[in-house]
């Protein structure tokens, strides 16, 4: 039995709050202020966004959201964040996977995602997931 589960969760329970804290402070030191668009708990608590905890014996040790744009027909890939001590292990690429899995099933025709240009780990998972490379979208 694989002890790592992913799963949809209330991106307001406790161990959600305490990854995307994690996740703030980690982007927080790799760029400036202002080149940082994170959206707090309450933001992703709504009907468009998909919310998912991995845990690893029950303890959460990763987050990733789905935002769905529906009348647009894609979807947005958010708030991805592994703990340290969980990397290397699969786990992120594990929840990507799943959040490929629910756009594909909400019929989403494309997914994208932002990330910054301080993050060679981030940028070299999405690119080994098929991701590409392209200029600005959305709003």
């Amino acid at each position: 039995m694989d002890p790592c589960t992913i799963a949809a969760e209330s991106p307001l329970q406790p161990d959600a709050v305490r990854l995307i804290a994690e996740l703030d402070a980690h982007l927080d030191a790799l760029s400036p202020p202002e080149e940082n668009h994170l959206l707090a708990p309450e933001a992703l608590a709504t009907a468009d966004v998909r919310f998912f905890v991995a845990r690893r014996d029950g303890v959460a040790v990763g987050c990733g959201a789905l935002w769905v744009d529906a009348a647009a027909g894609y979807g947005e890939v958010k708030r991805m964040y592994v703990r340290p001590a969980a990397r290397g292990t699969g786990i992120g690429r594990r929840l990507l996977a799943r959040l490929e899995a629910q756009a594909a099933a909400e019929g989403l025709a494309l997914l994208c995602l932002e990330t910054g240009t301080g993050q060679p780990d981030a940028l070299a998972r999405y690119r080994a997931a098929g991701f590409r490379e392209r200029g600005p979208f959305g709003g």
